[in-house]
């Protein structure tokens, strides 16, 4: 199992979708990568040797924000947007869907799951 920018690539995919294991490449990215690194697009990760895992260690320091970076600045944004009381920011606050999705039926994945129905009150019994 290869390990790059802290993050063990599963031995068995081949290294373009085993680079997406890394938060912030997704697939597009990963050719690009390998595509300067000289490397196979089909190779398997635990076909590559040092010289080539070391090429794309190389490639993906020097183009930025990777994991843990990128986590904290997606973070930091989100932060700014409540800080300074914007409409996205104030729906985050509230967990609400930032993008103008509809709310009156759907958007279960930022609510939560629904509230138990509220009881009834009962009829005043006689004595």
């Amino acid at each position: 199992m290869a390990r790059i920018a802290g993050v063990d690539i599963p031995a068995n995919k081949r290294i373009q979708i085993g680079l997406t294991y890394i938060y912030g490449i997704g697939k597009s990215r990963a050719t690009d990568i390998l595509n300067r690194a000289q490397v196979s697009v089909d190779k398997k990760v635990k076909d590559l040797t040092d010289d080539e895992l070391n090429r794309i260690r190389a490639i993906i320091e020097e183009e930025g924000d990777i994991e843990g970076d990128l986590r904290k600045r997606v973070q930091m944004d989100i932060k700014r947007l409540m800080d300074i009381g914007c409409y996205r920011g104030l729906r985050h606050r509230k967990g609400l869907p930032v993008r103008g999705q509809r709310t009156h039926t759907n958007a279960r994945t930022r609510k939560g799951p629904r509230g138990a129905a509220i009881a009834k009150k009962k009829a005043p019994g006689k004595k």
